[in-house]
């Protein structure tokens, strides 16, 4: 690892942080120690996203204090990678999934390095763990949305970050492809890294994740993943938008709602947008 493994990996004390003049999260506490597997989950609009963004260094806190790995975030950019749910990418750009996952060794490689046998060899074993080494030549607007999932995930594996931020990495691709990306995940952790992804699929967080942070506006509930089907933190994290049918609680959609008020559950993204700012 290159950063102190006794660190806590991320501690938030009373942050507070949002877009311009509107507040997303606040009065948030957390602590996730080197080789947890985290599992985010909430509203759409309760503040997945912005979590990550903030720990990734992409936003600043209004108030209270951020660290990563001991450092304010964005200290560490070496050690951390963040994968978007939505990536920016002109899909008919005339480069391969190999291409893409050599990306994830740039920062490593400085201005005017070139790839030397270590990043070949760390992009093969990317593509590898994420079952795409037929792949690395295709191009990747021919892939398919499954397929792309993969190659952006080895991505992150290539670049040797002991802080993994996923926003919703496994939503919309098959079953398949579910387990072969958490079992990499998980594999990761094991190896004493830390893992945090944002996900809508609460049976996956309680079977796939060993802890859960449920989040609507702060931090609801942190702790075994098994809370995640717990009928009060569930009431507390989802409000009205829970509807109980004999013992099961089911969650209703509602597509049209982001980070701001108010929030619903969705059961597909959960992407803020807005510009990062400080609050006047």
């Amino acid at each position: 690892m290159t950063v102190v493994a006794t660190l806590p990996s991320v501690r938030l004390t009373d942050v507070s942080v949002g877009y311009e003049d509107l507040p997303v999260l606040e009065n948030v506490d957390l602590m996730l120690l080197p080789g947890s597997l985290t599992a985010v989950v909430g509203p759409n609009g309760g503040g997945k996203s912005t979590l990550l963004k903030l720990i990734a260094g992409l936003l600043r806190p209004w108030s209270g204090q951020a660290e990563v790995f001991g450092a304010e975030p964005g200290a560490h950019a070496r050690s951390v990678a963040y994968v978007p749910q939505a990536e920016v990418v002109d899909w008919s750009f005339p480069v391969c999934a190999g291409d893409v996952v050599m990306m994830g060794r740039y920062p490593r490689l400085g201005p005017v390095r070139r790839p030397g046998a270590r990043d070949h060899a760390a992009v093969a074993e990317a593509l590898e763990q994420v079952g795409m080494t037929k792949f690395a030549r295709r191009q990747i607007g021919a892939l398919s949305g499954g397929q792309r999932r993969r190659v952006f995930l080895a991505r992150a594996l290539a670049s040797e970050p002991d802080l993994y931020l996923l926003d919703e990495p496994v939503t919309g691709v098959d079953h398949a492809t579910h387990v072969d990306l958490m079992t990499v995940l998980d594999a990761e952790a094991r190896a004493g890294r830390t893992v945090i992804a944002s996900t809508h699929d609460l049976a996956a967080a309680a079977h796939h994740f060993r802890s859960i942070v449920a989040v609507n506006r702060t931090i609801v509930a942190h702790g075994d993943a098994s809370l995640v089907l717990d009928t009060d933190v569930l009431l507390r994290t989802y409000g009205g938008h829970l509807l109980f049918v004999g013992d099961r609680a089911v969650l209703i959609d509602d597509a049209h709602h982001h980070d701001e008020p108010p929030a619903g559950v969705v059961h597909h993204h959960d992407d803020e947008g807005g510009t990062p700012g400080r609050r006047p």
